[in-house]
């Protein structure tokens, strides 16, 4: 399998309110850039998003190496949250409907394409590719109307 790796990130202005979403791939010398907006959205949205989009243009089955400022989205892998929800109909260990669902079940159906591997970084601090992910993702929210 080919090895992928993608940095994604998320923004609001407001929560809810605008929001971005940026992500860069790579893939051997080859890196491409993406990113969108929505108009009222959350934070927590968008960093869903971000992946979904980026594994969306992936045409094979790959090993990914995903790297995300989001404890939300890294930790429901790592420490295994979309399992327990996906084994209580997608209910939270509070009995209540897990948030965002819709877009916890798009990546979950990655997962059954490509072997990811979910990496936390420090948001806002020195890592190049995570900073790219920011402004792109603050640059498409900004651009809506």
């Amino acid at each position: 399998m080919d090895n992928v790796t993608i940095y994604t990130d998320g923004a609001c202005s407001g929560n809810p309110g605008k929001g971005g979403w940026g992500a860069v791939l790579i893939y051997g010398d080859v890196e491409k850039q993406i990113s969108g907006a929505a108009e009222n959205t959350t934070n927590n949205q968008m960093e869903l998003t971000g992946p979904i989009e980026a594994l969306k243009l992936l045409k094979r089955p790959c090993n990914v190496r995903l790297y995300s400022d989001s404890a939300y989205l890294i930790n429901g892998f790592t420490q295994g949250w979309i399992y327990s929800w996906q084994k209580n109909g997608w209910k939270t260990a509070g009995k209540k409907d897990v948030k965002n669902k819709e877009l916890w079940q798009q990546i979950y159906e990655f997962t059954q394409i490509h072997n990811i591997e979910w990496i936390k970084v420090k948001g806002h601090a020195d890592n190049k590719y995570n900073n790219i992910c920011d402004k792109l993702a603050v640059s498409a929210y900004k651009s809506l109307p």
